[in-house]
């Protein structure tokens, strides 16, 4: 009930404001999602500061709505359904990461843009309103009826993401997200330069041995992990069975790396969570440990291998989200239901790259690192 009225009290103000012209290259950042630098938003963001000064800025972010959600502060929950909703109704484009559920209560303005840069580059598990079900789903299905772009990295998951958000095809464009454009660029740097300084940045940060190897687990968001995180066992039994020269980093959801008191005392692992640049994390990592997280189609631009631990794949595909794609034939890597499966396939070392190049030529309709200035053009435009 309190969440409904605050969406009411939103809109009431957005559309007060409404009676003030559109003012021209004001941009409304709503980061709910990622709020880093390395961000779509972010990178957006900054790519218009570049294009011309004219241009402003407001932001939304997740501390921003983790603070009104709290109630703790009430001058701040004042300026959040004063001052924002006046900044989105007078804004030419709104970029979001997330869906922004204020937006079902309210319309957007003929000629602003609200152009949704989806956090995830790619999905293997069902999300959105393939997933959802009743008040939820119908609040999101209504908040998505403002988006005028969807942007996506390929025409062969244009029809499913404009299902999954319950938008028409024609919002949906094809064209790359700018954070693989910054993974892009440091991909070549790396090739070019035959050094690795974001290995050397997190090897120093987190005093790892320079002889070691670093494995990388990031397992997806489940949502019945939000309050109380279920991983402990995954991470006994990869620590017990690791080979040696390798250290483990931990990368979870941020929803789930809040949740999470500790983790397991140990020399050979890292708590990499809170790494803001997420590029930076994956540039430092020798190889990924993931079930069905998204993460893939960044990781999958460094062609380093890859294992998949599917500990609950039966639990997930059948009372979870379960998948859009056959889950074994689709992951570009060996699938692996225990620890100790994993480890033996890390000792094994035996990884065919030409999967992942095929997995690569299959996701992304472009490599050279213009998808930013593609959408510049179309906010412009």
């Amino acid at each position: 009930m309190k969440k409904t009225i605050g969406y009411i009290l939103f809109a009431f103000v957005y559309y007060i404001a409404r009676l003030f012209p559109i003012k021209k290259k004001r941009v409304v950042c709503i980061m709910t999602h990622d709020d880093g630098k390395g961000s779509n938003v972010s990178l957006v963001a900054q790519a218009l500061k570049e294009q011309s000064e004219t241009y402003t800025f407001s932001y939304i972010t997740k501390k921003d709505t983790l603070e009104v959600k709290s109630l703790r502060d009430w001058r701040k929950v004042a300026s959040f359904l004063l001052l924002k909703p006046y900044q989105m109704a007078r804004a030419e484009i709104i970029l979001l990461d997330n869906i922004f559920l204020p937006f079902a209560y309210l319309r957007r303005r003929k000629g602003t843009k609200v152009i949704q840069l989806w956090h995830g580059t790619g999905t293997i598990k069902k999300f959105g309103q393939d997933v959802n079900t009743g008040k939820l789903k119908e609040l999101e299905r209504r908040a998505n009826t403002n988006i005028t772009h969807l942007i996506v990295n390929s025409s062969k998951t244009k029809k499913l993401y404009a299902k999954a958000f319950g938008i028409s095809e024609e919002f949906v464009y094809p064209i790359g997200l700018p954070k693989t454009d910054e993974l892009l660029k440091r991909i070549a740097q790396v090739r070019r330069d035959r050094k690795n300084p974001y290995k050397e940045e997190i090897y120093k940060k987190y005093q790892i041995p320079e002889d070691k190897k670093l494995l990388l687990y990031a397992p997806t968001f489940r949502d019945q992990e939000i309050k109380k995180p279920q991983i402990e066992k995954q991470l006994q039994e990869l620590l017990e069975g690791m080979p040696e020269g390798y250290i483990l980093g931990l990368r979870l959801h941020p929803f789930v790396s809040k949740a999470l008191k500790q983790i397991p005392e140990s020399s050979n692992i890292c708590q990499l969570s809170f790494e803001e640049d997420a590029n930076t994390v994956l540039m430092a990592s020798d190889l990924l440990i993931t079930d069905y997280s998204s993460i893939i189609f960044e990781y999958c631009l460094t062609l380093q291998p890859m294992i998949f631990y599917a500990y609950d794949y039966e639990e997930f595909s059948n009372n979870g989200r379960g998948f859009y794609y056959p889950y074994e034939k689709y992951v570009p890597g060996p699938v692996a239901y225990t620890g100790r499966e994993v480890c033996q396939l890390i000792q094994d070392n035996q990884f065919d790259i030409s999967i992942l190049e095929e997995f690569v030529n299959c996701n992304y309709e472009y490599l050279d690192g213009n998808a930013t200035k593609r959408l510049i053009q179309l906010i412009e435009d």
